[in-house]
């Protein structure tokens, strides 16, 4: 018999080479149920091997997801002056909700020392980057830990957002296009932003250049207008026009301009 960990080694190797495979081809060839299955999916995707697409279908490719660490370091000056820029629209007295991500999580350390606000997430790094901050006010989504993205979804954290309501929403994005919005890895994830986005009175998606235009994943959510694109000076023109032909506000930042603060502390 077949173990568990053998078969979804076999599973991700299928999927890597054949691209598309259905819950039910996959129960048919190791002789299992439809919920194994999906259970072997949501693990393989929880670890960040696979894409889950709509209808039971898993999608894998050479974009296999990043996991929070590895994009922590990533386009770092660019993240840095897009929450900047995004910390200066807070004001004191303000309930901010905060995604998961490394751009929103440097939006929560550039936030650590203000004091009248309340903040409600439900990713971990953006809950230890103000554990110790006195002036915050820290409220968490519980739910299902997605140890990839190192956020909680699913039903607990979604029925949680349905008693609240911010002032600010800021999202963040695997990548993001003007017509389709935000693309992610998980299904599960999209639900939550969507969700999350309801909630605003204002809606912000922080991502920086590399992310625009890109589809990467088959998981996508549909903002309603208005909404707010923060991106930083390395983006394509032509895709900044696209987001503002298509209604979206874009905001354009300069990571140059935190490369000289850097540069001027440490001198």
């Amino acid at each position: 018999m077949t173990t568990a960990k053998a078969r979804r080694e076999e599973i991700y190797r299928l999927a890597t080479t054949a691209g598309l495979t259905s819950v039910e081809e996959l129960s048919q060839r190791f002789n299992v149920t439809a919920s194994t299955i999906r259970r072997d999916l949501a693990l393989l995707n929880d670890e960040g091997k696979l894409a889950r697409t709509y209808g039971g279908a898993l999608a894998i490719g050479a974009h296999p997801e990043a996991s929070l660490r590895q994009r922590i370091g990533e386009a770092f000056e660019e993240k840095q002056a897009i929450a900047q820029w995004a910390a200066g629209q807070v004001q004191a007295g303000e309930s901010i909700l905060l995604d998961g991500g490394s751009t929103v999580g440097a939006l929560a350390h550039a936030l650590r020392d203000r004091s009248g606000l309340t903040v409600t997430t439900p990713a971990v790094n953006t809950v230890q980057e103000l554990a110790d901050s006195p002036g915050i006010h820290v409220d968490c989504l519980g739910g299902r830990l997605r140890s990839v993205s190192q956020t909680f979804v699913g039903p607990l954290a979604e029925a949680a957002l349905e008693r609240m309501t911010f002032d600010r929403v800021f999202l963040g994005a695997d990548a993001v296009t003007a017509d389709d919005g935000i693309c992610e890895a998980d299904q599960a994830q999209t639900r939550l932003k969507e969700l999350m986005a309801r909630r605003g009175a204002a809606v912000y998606v922080l991502a920086d250049s590399s992310k625009l235009g890109q589809r990467p994943f088959h998981a996508w959510v549909r903002l309603p207008l208005p909404w707010t694109l923060v991106t930083d000076d390395g983006a394509d023109p032509h895709q900044i026009t696209l987001f503002r032909e298509a209604g979206i506000d874009v905001e354009v930042v300069s990571g140059h301009k935190v490369q000289e603060a850097e540069r001027s502390r440490a001198s």
